[in-house]
């Protein structure tokens, strides 16, 4: 049977979304709700120029119990495609209605609110799936992908970054997404698995270098969010699991200054008699810069797995590069983000998801993602290296 399914948020993460599901999901109805109606139009109208299908359009307030709960009447599965801190709250409405859901994620203390409501959801007989992004979410899948792909795995590192083509100085960086979110991933704390225990590491620390394909050298640094509740799930299986973002040289020092300065500080200071907290400042004057940045992106992910492969010492590295599609003027962060939370929706359409509020991790097996992003032409470079 088709299935309905209901985006909330038509932004560019849910309109990628919504294209995904017109092309992979032979649903019955795909509908596009947002706090402005008319950008849930406009969403539909370039959609259907590129689908040929009808995408139904509603104002919805995602904060409005009564609002929400009329968008949700009649949907099997709920894209969440909101800012992060909404989802829980969503996500109680769901479970009241009956309807799947999954989510974009992006902070794991509000990823353990959603978790929270394992029983409610249980009992509903509905699936909760936060997380379902590009990290968290499509490297977690990547995570697992190397896992199953060892006989034993005893490590997994995982990189990844949205960066421009054509980089220009200072920062040598394009913003995908919103930029508190962004700041999000370089102040909050970050947690890993290292030496088998769950452990909080600062973020912009522990800078690396890469080779990367097609890029050269590039570097990694420690940012939040990445991992989430993974090393908790993997604790006993693995001796290591983390997270690291992928950006051009110099990026995290000049970044850290910013951190280190206080300019991500959220206690109000007094500037000529006006009350403001950096943060906000900083978020408005950063964000309008970097937005004002033209340049087609691409999205670069790497995996790194050691363990045993047919009884011998193994290391698995896999590589990942996607750009900004010119034919449906898609760009890497939309199709990386908004297809992988089509496709975990459309497994929770398909029965294979349990019921109940289920860690990103548990919810698909790492080759059956893998197999879907490449049907998506999202590819696998891989590299085996016996250790």
């Amino acid at each position: 049977m088709k299935k309905n399914y209901a985006i909330l948020g038509a932004g560019m993460q849910g309109t990628a979304a919504a294209y995904d599901l017109a092309k992979f999901a032979d649903a019955n109805e795909i509908r596009l709700g947002d706090a402005s109606l008319e950008r849930a139009r406009a969403a539909g109208r370039r959609l259907q120029g590129l689908t040929y299908r009808e995408f139904s359009a509603h104002q919805v307030n995602a904060l409005d119990s009564e609002s929400l709960d009329a968008f949700l009447t009649g949907v099997d599965v709920l894209l969440s495609c909101v800012p992060y801190w909404m989802h829980p709250g969503i996500a109680v409405r769901a479970v009241a209605n009956g309807v799947n859901m999954c989510d974009l994620g992006g902070n794991t203390d509000v990823t353990w609110k959603t978790l929270a409501l394992n029983e409610l959801a249980r009992a509903a007989e509905v699936s909760l799936v936060p997380d379902c992004g590009l990290a968290p979410g499509l490297v977690n899948s990547l995570g697992l992908y190397l896992i199953e792909s060892l006989d034993e795995c005893r490590s997994v590192k995982l990189y990844c970054g949205v960066l421009p083509q054509h980089p220009v100085p200072p920062f040598n960086y394009k913003l995908t997404f919103n930029v508190e979110g962004l700041v999000t991933e370089y102040d909050y704390r970050a947690i890993a698995l290292r030496h088998g225990e769950i452990t909080e590491l600062e973020t912009l620390s522990d800078l690396e270098h890469l080779d990367l394909p097609g890029l050269g050298q590039m570097e990694a640094f420690v940012t939040s969010g990445g991992t989430s509740t993974a090393p908790y799930t993997f604790a006993g299986k693995l001796e290591e699991y983390e997270y690291k973002t992928i950006r051009f040289p110099g990026h995290c020092e000049r970044m850290k200054i910013f951190k280190d300065f206080g300019f991500w500080g959220e206690d109000p200071v007094d500037v000529k008699g006006v009350s403001v907290r950096p943060k906000d400042v900083f978020c408005r004057v950063f964000g309008e810069s970097l937005a004002r940045i033209q340049d087609a992106d691409q999205c670069i992910i790497r995996g790194v797995a050691k363990g045993t492969r047919e009884g011998k010492p193994a290391e698995l590295t896999v590589d990942i590069r996607d750009q900004e599609d010119p034919m449906t003027g898609f760009t890497a962060m939309e199709r990386t983000t908004g297809f992988s939370i089509s496709i975990v929706a459309q497994a929770i359409a398909k029965g294979t998801v349990p019921s109940g509020a289920i860690r990103y991790e548990n919810a698909m097996r790492g080759k059956e993602f893998a197999s879907e992003l490449q049907r998506r032409n999202i590819r696998f470079a891989e590299h085996w290296e016996s250790t």
